[in-house]
């Protein structure tokens, strides 16, 4: 059997990668979310911010290992795989992937042990700053990676000199056309994906009927802010395919399944779309809309694939669906937020159990629209690693054979596939058990300059612990 050392290495990137994501997906918002409640904590001293940080912690601290441990993966196949890309482009990504570990990681590790387990040792502003730090410290890491995506995506301020890139104007590579959309669409999905699991486990909790206040504290305030994400969001991703249509012509025809350039072209509802035959089967369309949405304009003018080589065509089917799939959940979490400000504006918001339902159920939905959205980047961007210049067929390891490599890919499969299921079980379990009072141990809170009275161990305010 022909095993094909580019394929097996490309899905054995895809496998690591589409699991690791899920991770910065959650943690990125929830590091944000602990810093909130813990200055929230501290400015008011209500017991109950602290009851919500303290259990969001212990989850945290599961997700973030997880992730540490994926995230060490990736760039270790840099090597073994893609050494030629590697050696193409260190000059540009090295220095990018660096500053992530001196700001990022520096943070991260001089901050989180306090956040973690420093909480009776140091001063209650103390732990609020290393909440804040840690928060910042994702954020870092979100920023410099995606700056490096972005710059394979949108090649800019460099040179190539003997097959290499080097480094012009940092501030083109690092600012990149694509860079601003990008770090502010990913982001925003890491926020509303954190938003729509703590929402769920807020609802978890008000069905249960225990830790009552913990749930409405979560359901609430989450709600408002997924009530401004959920809208940003939607005018964000329209700049961001502004700027595909733009510097990535190709891959938007392939989101769109366009294979004709023309004006005033119809938007593609659905479809299934033939590379070999260069057309689409079953096609449902809405007359002119793809224009108006695309370009903004009426008549406003789409790059087809036919514009481009066949061996410069990303596969259409992958992004087409994935788009369409990633579209699809944003249109059901605005659903859930309209629903959510109803409910609210009536005064039924934590005591309507349909409405609780549904936001268990969604819990999964932006992890879903994550991977989707990555898929549609990442497959649009082929056939190339650096769009336009490097293509993913001379960016492999040279001495690479398919059985080294589906060996590895069986290896990382069965690996993540029992890591996986034992941290949700670990985080489960977290849930289960609800959030804990904060013990006498813990110290006095702030409020209004003075300390309050710690609270009893083992009391809980809002009636009941165990199960």
């Amino acid at each position: 059997m022909d095993l094909d050392p580019v394929f097996l290495s490309r899905l054995q990137f895809a496998w690591v990668i589409a699991w690791h994501i899920l991770l910065p997906a959650f943690t990125v918002g929830l590091a944000a979310y602990i810093a909130v409640l813990e200055g929230l904590n501290f400015f008011t001293g209500r017991q109950v911010y602290l009851r919500v940080s303290m259990f969001w912690t212990k989850i945290f601290s599961i997700s973030f290992g997880m992730g540490v441990v994926t995230g060490i993966v990736m760039p270790f196949q840099f090597g073994t795989n893609w050494s030629r890309f590697a050696d193409a482009t260190a000059n540009v990504l090295s220095p990018l992937f660096a500053y992530e570990g001196l700001t990022a990681f520096f943070l991260e590790a001089a901050f989180l042990g306090v956040l973690l387990f420093g909480r009776k040792l140091v001063p209650p502003w103390a732990h609020f700053f290393a909440a804040l730090m840690v928060a910042l410290g994702t954020l870092f890491s979100s920023f410099w990676i995606l700056s490096a995506n972005s710059w394979m995506q949108t090649p800019a301020g460099h040179e190539i000199i003997d097959g290499r890139f080097f480094a012009k104007d940092w501030l083109q590579v690092i600012f990149n056309p694509s860079f601003p959309s990008r770090l502010a669409h990913t982001v925003t999905a890491f926020f509303i994906t954190t938003g729509f699991v703590v929402i769920g486990v807020g609802a978890y909790l008000l069905r249960r009927g225990k830790f009552v206040e913990e749930g409405r504290t979560m359901l609430s305030m989450t709600l408002w802010l997924l009530t401004v994400l959920v809208p940003l969001q939607i005018v964000i991703g329209d700049h961001h395919g502004l700027n595909t249509r733009e510097h990535q012509p190709a891959k938007l025809a392939a989101i769109e399944a366009r294979w004709e350039t023309g004006r005033g072209i119809p938007i593609t509802l659905f479809a299934i779309p033939s590379d070999e035959a260069e057309t689409n089967y079953f096609s449902i369309d809405i007359p002119r809309l793809g224009s108006l949405i695309l370009t903004h304009e009426w008549d406003g003018e789409v790059k087809g694939l036919k514009d481009f080589p066949a061996d410069q065509r990303p596969p259409v089917a992958i992004p087409f669906f994935a788009f369409r799939l990633m579209v699809g959940c944003g249109l059901l979490m605005l659903a859930m937020v309209l629903l959510g400000g109803w409910l609210r504006w009536r005064g039924r918001l934590d005591t309507t159990p349909l409405f609780l339902q549904l936001c268990q159920f969604m819990i999964p939905i932006g992890f879903v629209a994550v991977i989707a959205g990555w898929l549609v980047t990442e497959v649009g961007r082929q056939p190339w690693t650096v769009y336009g210049l490097l293509r993913t067929a001379q960016s492999v390891s040279p001495s690479l054979t398919g059985s080294d490599v589906l060996i590895s890919l069986l290896a990382y499969m069965a690996v993540y596939l029992f890591m996986y299921p034992a941290g949700v079980l670990l985080m489960w379990r977290i849930v289960r058990r609800g959030p804990e009072a904060a013990p006498a141990e813990e110290g006095p809170t702030i409020e209004g300059g003075r300390p309050n009275a710690p609270v009893l161990a083992g009391a809980n305010v809002a009636g009941g612990g165990g199960q």
